[in-house]
């Protein structure tokens, strides 16, 4: 009889393994083809070799690139080098990347910059918010950008308990911004049998020098975040969930889920179109060959446009997709001015002239 409860308990278990395996690979897209979708005057920039995963354009048309990220998981093409910031002025006929100089104080050797957002002041002072992961821990940096030496000047580190595993932040005030932990578990073997289990504990918080506190939970990996031009809503990507959340914004920091948009794909970085309000979704169409990194079979690119996102039934349109035989693991896309950017986990970054 013993033998027979073990024996029933075992093929439960297995069946149960069994279902949460199809699930978690479906939930990855392991078996998505990709429709190619090309864009005619685009080429790699040229100084950026080790991933592009988060961009933010500033409206003078500055753009802030982080990269270099060191991810559990994730492959890296220069594993022992420090991540960078780099700039690009997009108003330049033949814009060029160039590494920004990081004022003395900072710890450089383990810069791992993840996220970014820029906030601009009355005195229309730049800074650069930064999600950093020194020796795989959850900072947030806070840099003063000083354009006519073209470099930052570090200003203060935030650290609070709720700032683990920190993805994406998007600043609207000084010190006050929106974060989102993509993970509970600070480990890669948790966090991937997290993932596995769908246990749905990662969340949005807000951090004030006065206040912090979670404003949205429930999320597969909440990841990117952004604003509306308006500043009434908040976007946010969970990414294997593969859906964007739209949520209204109140005078306490609070978010209401308004909407969900549920897509085909795995949804990143967000940016938002600044001509239109438009939604630029970064976006992995098979997150496996992320996970198992096959140079002769890389992963793949994608960038879906939202528009009339508030609507009954927002407009999807695929802006950019590639096998990865040309770009690989696309995080991120920004648009200013009829120029696109397109950035990557740990690749190159494209330039497109739409």
């Amino acid at each position: 009889m013993g033998k027979l409860v073990a024996l029933t308990l075992l093929g439960a278990a297995l069946a149960l393994i069994g279902e949460r395996l199809l699930s978690f690979r479906q939930r990855i897209n392991a078996s998505r083809y990709i429709e190619p979708v090309e864009l005619q005057n685009c080429h790699f920039i040229e100084t950026i070799e080790t991933g592009s995963e988060d961009i933010d354009i500033l409206p003078s048309g500055l753009a802030f690139i982080s990269s270099g990220l060191k991810y559990p998981g994730m492959p890296s093409f220069a594993p022992d080098e420090p991540g960078k910031i780099f700039l690009m002025d997009l108003n330049e006929q033949n814009p060029m990347a160039q590494a920004l100089k990081i004022s003395d104080g900072f710890d450089r050797a383990s810069f791992n910059p993840h996220g970014i957002s820029t906030f601009v002041d009355k005195d229309h002072t730049v800074y650069l918010y930064v999600v950093n992961h020194p020796h795989m821990k959850s900072t947030v940096e806070i840099f003063r950008f000083e354009e006519q030496h073209r470099s930052l000047m570090h200003l203060k580190t935030i650290k609070h308990e709720l700032l683990k595993s920190v993805n994406d932040i998007v600043v609207l005030g000084p010190e006050q911004f929106y974060a989102t932990r993509d993970r509970y578990f600070t480990t890669f073997f948790l966090s991937m049998l997290e993932l596995f289990l769908d246990l749905r504990w990662s969340y949005v918080l807000f951090y004030s020098p006065r206040e912090v506190k979670v404003v949205a939970k429930g999320f597969s990996s909440a990841n990117g975040i952004t604003v509306s031009l308006d500043k009434k809503y908040i976007y946010v990507a969970d990414v294997v969930a593969k859906n964007i959340h739209v949520m209204k914004k109140h005078k306490n920091w609070d978010l209401t889920q308004m909407k969900v948009i549920q897509l085909d794909t795995l949804v990143d970085n967000l940016t938002v179109d600044p001509a239109t309000g438009d939604i630029l979704a970064g976006c992995h169409p098979n997150a496996e060959k992320l996970l198992n990194y096959d140079p002769k079979d890389p992963p793949g690119s994608e960038v879906l446009r939202l528009q009339s996102v508030l609507s009954e039934k927002p407009q999807v349109n695929t802006v950019y997709a590639n096998n990865g035989s040309m770009l690989q693991g696309s995080t991120v896309a920004s648009v200013y001015q009829g120029k696109l950017l397109i950035g990557t986990v740990f690749h190159k970054a494209l330039y497109c002239e739409l």
